[in-house]
């Protein structure tokens, strides 16, 4: 894949403390990828202007935020799609640290799709130091992820890496915190894009860290209970806006294992797990079964389904 093919962007936070530390690693090791891809840093957090005037990257300042701040997936994805001029273009978390398999393997993710989502399995590593960039430090960083690091979850989604015009409108879902990602995972394959799992291919190293800087608490579980959470989840529900208060959430939290396909040394694959995984995602729920089942019953033919609400109602 040439330069002219990838854009990376991001939102990243505040630059202090052991966040800024990882960030910058991460921000640095995406400049270092052969061949180079354009980067797009999004918000005006401290330090954000800096880091890009630092290392040559377009910065945007604005960009749309909820009521507590916090940086819009909608506008984010709108703004790269029009900022950005390649074909493909990857949203990725700001301390994930890439490596040159990232293209090597969106080339070959491109070359068999035209309509395409790549995601992949993280591998988280304790790092607290700069990485000194003057050393061999892909060598060092890829043995110290074997030795030391843990392969995530499928619940975990730290990038996403999609043909130009995938997504043509997203609801406004707060970034960072729960559920935007899954909806990702799930519109993609509403679409009918291909979506490939890349965790065989490709290293993605996640540099470990709490969770202070959303304002909630340490941990996931303070965020994942905060208003701004519940509110992704109620608004993720966009087959149906009956099915949050109904209790059907459940129906659009893909994960990487929902991926159509997976990305081998042997080609692109179909991935047999994904049919393994919405059965065992339906049938552990024999009363949201019933419930779906009575649901459909009673829906009249030919009667609309209740209005979506539109954004302003659905955060309230």
């Amino acid at each position: 894949m040439s330069s002219s093919l990838l854009t990376i962007f991001a939102t990243p936070k505040k630059f202090a403390g052991h966040i800024g530390v990882i960030q910058r690693n991460a921000i640095a090791s995406w400049t270092r990828i052969n061949p180079r891809p354009a980067i797009i840093l999004f918000g005006n957090d401290a330090g954000t202007a800096e880091i890009a005037a630092e290392f040559g990257l377009q910065h945007v300042p604005h960009i749309k935020t909820n009521e507590w701040g916090t940086p819009l997936v909608s506008d984010l994805f709108e703004q790269a799609e029009k900022l950005g001029q390649t074909p493909v273009l990857s949203y990725v978390n700001s301390d994930i640290i890439l490596f040159d398999d990232f293209p090597a393997a969106l080339t070959r993710v491109a070359a068999s799709s035209e309509k395409f989502l790549m995601v992949g399995r993280r591998t988280d590593v304790d790092i607290k130091e700069p990485i000194d960039f003057g050393t061999n430090w892909v060598s060092q960083m890829r043995e110290r992820a074997q030795c030391e690091g843990v392969l995530q979850i499928a619940r975990s989604i730290d990038y996403f890496a999609f043909s130009r015009g995938l997504y043509p409108s997203m609801p406004p879902l707060a970034i960072g915190r729960f559920w935007w990602d899954n909806w990702l995972l799930w519109k993609a394959r509403a679409l009918g894009a291909t979506v490939v799992d890349a965790s065989r291919s490709v290293l993605i190293v996640h540099q470990n860290h709490d969770y202070r800087h959303t304002g909630y608490g340490r941990g996931k579980l303070d965020v994942m209970a905060s208003e701004e959470s519940i509110r992704n989840a109620r608004m993720t529900c966009e087959a149906d806006p009956r099915d949050y208060d109904e209790g059907f959430f459940w129906r659009y939290a893909y994960t990487i294992d929902d991926a159509t396909h997976k990305l081998t040394s042997a080609g692109i694959r179909s991935n047999p797990r994904r049919l393994w995984k919405q059965f065992k995602r339906y049938s552990s729920r024999p009363l949201g079964m019933m419930k779906l089942a009575k649901r459909a019953l009673t829906d009249a033919p030919g009667k609309s389904k209740p209005e979506k609400a539109v954004a302003g109602s659905q955060a309230k």
